[in-house]
């Protein structure tokens, strides 16, 4: 017989967000489209500013999705044809993506136990052709960057962060995002600081590749409207720009809550041996997690899937259940042994605003129910 489900739970529930702030959503979008302000208008600029405040930072771009953003602070930066860039493979392909569509070479390299770009193995990957590193703060934790910043100095590399999933994370006081010389944040709908579809932005350190970014999204042209460079069409729209600047007044209570979760799979999870879970929220002051995903290793995660899933409950193997050096096509031609073991191994338990501590209590029974019986 097919087991009962229980009270689903699903990994994300994309309409849950809409329902909870349907008026005020309405509202802007009235508000916005009646004054037929669309295209870098006044919300994009209030929204660039307010988030730029929220980061500690100079200068935020709204650009049209996180990749775009990848590619234009790599071709910002001047990186392009005959160059490499070192990223850590378990990331999406997007990352690789951005690298390759402004002319580079992406380098992949193993992850660490934390599932982040491992700086030794960034050192060992160097060559005469590295010109940046491309760390992905992944899962909302961002990677050791003191170390990454002291290998980027000594051998004279630029350090362009993919921030996707990382708004709001922290190292040693400092937002992800503005690590480096350049940073990119994803609005995609499921991240912790979500558009109603795709949408990004880029935080720059340096004054020249910000304005190179601003030039380079809008077709290349300057303040005065006169085309300067070749450019993209790459815009934050203004009724994506409204809503999350209506959202970011309640991104800090969003994290508030995920980090709650975290405590719960903590506190229920961390007795069995047979998952690795990711730090809790008080075990690293260096670290301020927000858990945009929580990523376990599991033993036999085949079976946990699909027992989970037999009880109404939504998991994810991340990236289609490869690292982006396994997919052929790309031709990377890596071999990453302690990646390839981690893809064995890892998954993506449900971790977003639409679940409540008891949803995730329920999540532990069942995790419990498959090792323990």
């Amino acid at each position: 017989m097919t087991p009962a489900l229980v009270r689903s739970i699903p990994f994300f529930d994309y309409t849950h967000a809409f329902r909870q702030e349907e008026v005020q959503i309405m509202a802007i979008l009235r508000d916005t489209a009646r004054r037929g302000g669309f295209i870098l208008q006044a919300e994009l600029e209030k929204f660039e500013s307010n988030l730029a405040r929220y980061l500690g930072v100079s200068d935020v771009a709204g650009v049209g999705n996180a990749t775009d953003g990848l590619t234009l602070a790599l071709r910002a930066c001047g990186i392009g044809p005959g160059a490499e860039v070192i990223f850590c493979s378990h990331t999406m392909c997007a990352t690789a993506a951005a690298i390759h569509f402004a002319g580079a070479t992406p380098i992949p390299v193993e992850c660490g136990p934390d599932h982040l770009i491992a700086p030794e193995c960034i050192e060992e990957s160097i060559t005469r052709r590295t010109r940046a590193i491309l760390p992905t703060q992944l899962n909302g934790r961002v990677a050791e960057m003191d170390v990454i910043r002291a290998i980027a100095q000594r051998h004279g590399l630029l350090i362009i962060e993919d921030a996707a999933q990382a708004v709001g994370a922290r190292f040693r006081g400092e937002a992800a995002g503005a690590l480096g010389t350049a940073g990119v944040f994803s609005f995609y709908p499921s991240k912790i600081l979500a558009s109603l579809g795709d949408g990004g932005a880029v935080v720059s350190t340096d004054p020249f590749v910000a304005r190179s970014i601003r030039l380079l999204r809008d077709h290349g042209r300057d303040e005065k409207g006169d085309i300067v460079a070749w450019g993209m069409n790459s815009r934050l729209d203004n009724l994506q720009a409204a809503i999350l600047d209506y959202r970011l007044n309640s991104l800090d209570a969003a994290i508030a809550h995920r980090r709650a979760l975290a405590s719960v799979y903590q506190e229920r999870l961390s007795w069995l041996d047979e998952l690795t879970l990711p730090p809790g929220p008080d075990d690293d002051p260096d670290h301020f997690d927000v858990y945009q995903n929580y990523e376990i290793e599991a033993d036999h995660r085949d079976r946990l899937e699909s027992h989970l899933k037999a009880h109404g409950i939504g998991t994810l193997r991340p990236w289609g259940g490869r690292a982006v050096h396994q997919w052929p096509k790309l031709g990377l031609k890596a071999q990453l042994p302690r990646t390839e073991a981690l893809f064995e191994r890892v998954l993506l338990l449900p971790m977003n605003t639409s679940l409540t501590e008891d949803s995730v209590h329920s999540v532990c029974d069942r995790i419990e129910s498959f090792y323990r019986g």
